[in-house]
């Protein structure tokens, strides 16, 4: 297998495997067992020094010493993926917005979710724009699903998981959208594990 990505349980590897399900993308999943420290091994610490996952390699492709590519961080994996596998950039205009669609995602909205004071301050001001761009009822980008909606709403779909005492009702389109994610059999694969 080409691509093996390595992560744990209930961690931020579910984006990047729920965009390989969505793309029909053959991968080797690598559970790691987090309790027991297996992403501190020597092992998993030469494909990410961190120690953090999600972490991809790709034996397709090279990295600057040779040896299979290694990716960590979870935006990083997700726009590779759509580069080279998904084929969703054909100019460098389409992968400016899906990249800043992942990072909105993966710093501004994840900070709104999760750290508690800007969950208070922002939460409110980003899930009323949010809402207004999801009442359109289409992708973030374009006609078709893809890296995009893939990150921003696999972290809306965290919000009743860790926040079930959040009300959601001002936001509707929030909500579907919520519930359409939660519903997408891909989705359903990668949050099992």
């Amino acid at each position: 297998m080409t691509l093996t990505l390595h992560g744990g349980a209930r961690s931020r590897a579910s984006m990047p495997r729920w965009y390989l399900a969505e793309k029909a993308i053959p991968y080797t999943w690598h559970l790691l067992d987090m309790q027991a420290g297996e992403h501190r091994q020597e092992a998993f610490l030469a494909i990410n020094p961190f120690a953090k996952v999600p972490a991809l390699e790709d034996s397709a492709a090279r990295g600057p010493d040779g040896e299979p590519l290694r990716l960590f961080e979870s935006g990083a994996i997700l726009l590779y993926l759509a580069d080279r596998y998904g084929q969703e950039f054909s100019t460098p205009e389409q992968r400016a917005l899906a990249e800043q669609w992942v990072l909105f995602a993966n710093a501004t909205l994840a900070t709104a979710l999760f750290v508690e004071s800007a969950r208070e301050r922002e939460f409110p001001r980003l899930m009323a724009a949010l809402d207004q761009l999801l009442a359109k009822g289409s992708p973030l980008i374009g006609e078709v699903w893809g890296v995009a909606d893939c990150a921003v709403n696999a972290h809306l779909a965290y919000l009743p998981v860790f926040f079930p005492q959040l009300d959601l009702s001002p936001y509707p389109a929030v909500q579907a959208t919520i519930e359409a994610t939660r519903a997408r059999p891909a989705y359903q694969a990668a949050m099992a594990t």
